[in-house]
């Protein structure tokens, strides 16, 4: 039994064509509609699977190819993360046997795809489809800064993670790392390009700058929906990174900031001595911003796209208090009343000190004369919108200096 499946987004596509692949239908896979009349004209699926949004061509009309087109009956299962009445029906009304809302589990997927067209002959009665897979609407990337990390890395952590969310682009940055990080790295991507990446910076730059170079990567990629960062070690649990993404999905945040608040009900273990310089540096990053954080440092945040080259573009005069210059930009491009408006600080259910963090006790002794740097230094900061102003005085200027000197020029030469 043949299933085709048109979704612009690949990883929607990837989990659905590995679950129904193991249970036993044949499955193909395209990423745009037009392409997608064509395969199924030759593939001849017993089933479609299709988004309703797609670039050149909705999902409407290979509904409309199928059905008044080709005047067959196959049965059409269309997804969509649009909720409104008027899409559901019109659908319906164009033939499509099936309609669901993202974000939808895998298992209905596969329940609904059974009593469509049946159970496959060869079925893999040893697929256990009972994980809680979810396929959502939207698309995240996700900035994972690593130096050394050839011992700690944990793979088989980030490898279920994606296994078990979709949505998910995964982007290791190896920061110039002197053991052998980048070579496991690249054995981690192998046969997993699709929602994995390697980015390498040949030169160690510090944490600050891979976040950087990776958030701006990412943003070359047109599909996601949020971009953020999460540390290698896995300090903060998978499922709280989950949580800040439903936050920011279901907001208007812009930002959302995990916070390693120790409270009841919370599972957040930290060294005592490190808490306490902890919560005399936070006093003064508090004074710094003019905003009540508990905790700027937390190395698990998301963003909404949009703003990323805002908050990115330029370079950071720090080497670990780049969080802070973040929430120091955010007041800059917009204002402190409006930033604290789209910032969002979640305490996180789970949060543990690794052994091996590059940060010492004596590192962070030096964190007190970079507040200083960053308070000194973004006094004078220019805003992005400041600088296109500037660029466009300029423009003008410079146009306007030269319409007079070829009008100088005329009037000598006359």
């Amino acid at each position: 039994m043949k299933v085709l499946v048109i979704d612009d987004e690949k990883l929607v596509l990837l989990p659905i064509k590995k679950r129904l692949t193991a249970i036993g239908y044949e499955v193909k896979t395209e990423t745009n509609g037009m392409i997608g009349m064509k395969v199924f004209d030759s593939f001849k699926p017993d089933l479609v699977i299709i988004d309703v949004h797609m670039p050149e061509i909705s999902g409407f009309e290979v509904v409309k190819h199928i059905r008044l087109h080709r005047k067959l009956t196959t049965p059409i299962m269309m997804l969509s993360g649009s909720v409104d009445d008027e899409t559901i029906i019109k659908g319906f009304d164009l033939g499509i046997n099936d309609y669901m809302k993202k974000p939808i589990s895998l298992n209905e997927i596969c329940a609904r795809t059974k009593r469509l067209i049946g159970t496959p002959e060869v079925n893999n009665k040893n697929e256990i489809a009972k994980n809680k897979v979810i396929i959502q609407k939207r698309s995240v990337g996700v900035v994972i800064p690593c130096y050394n990390e050839e011992e700690r890395l944990l793979k088989d952590e980030f490898l279920n993670f994606i296994d078990e969310h979709s949505g998910y682009y995964l982007c290791f940055v190896n920061d110039g790392s002197k053991d052998n990080t980048l070579e496991v790295l690249e054995k981690l991507k192998q046969g997993r390009e699709e929602y994995i990446t390697v980015y390498n910076c040949e030169k160690n730059g510090g944490k600050a700058e891979a976040v950087r170079q990776g958030m701006l990567y990412l943003l070359e990629n047109k599909k996601l929906d949020y971009i953020g960062f999460l540390d290698a070690d896995l300090s903060t649990d998978f499922n709280d990174f989950e949580d800040l993404v439903t936050t920011i999905e279901n907001s208007n945040f812009k930002i959302v900031s995990g916070s390693r608040i120790q409270r009841m009900g919370a599972n957040i273990a930290k060294d005592s001595a490190r808490a306490i310089i902890s919560q005399t540096i936070n006093f003064i990053i508090r004074k710094i911003l003019a905003m009540n954080f508990k905790d700027t440092q937390c190395g698990a945040k998301i963003f909404n796209k949009e703003i990323v080259p805002l908050l990115f573009e330029q370079k950071f005069i720090t080497k670990w208090l780049f969080d802070v210059e973040i929430f120091m930009r955010m007041r800059k491009e917009y204002s402190l009343l409006k930033a604290k408006q789209l910032i969002c600080e979640q305490p996180l259910k789970r949060w543990v000190h690794v052994d091996g963090s590059k940060l010492s006790m004596k590192d962070s002794l030096k964190i007190v004369f970079q507040l200083a740097q960053i308070a000194f230094g973004y006094a004078n900061y220019k805003s992005q919108k400041d600088k296109q102003t500037i660029n466009t005085r300029t423009d003008v200027f410079k146009m306007k200096n030269k319409t007079l000197q070829k009008k100088t020029e005329k009037f000598t030469l006359s």
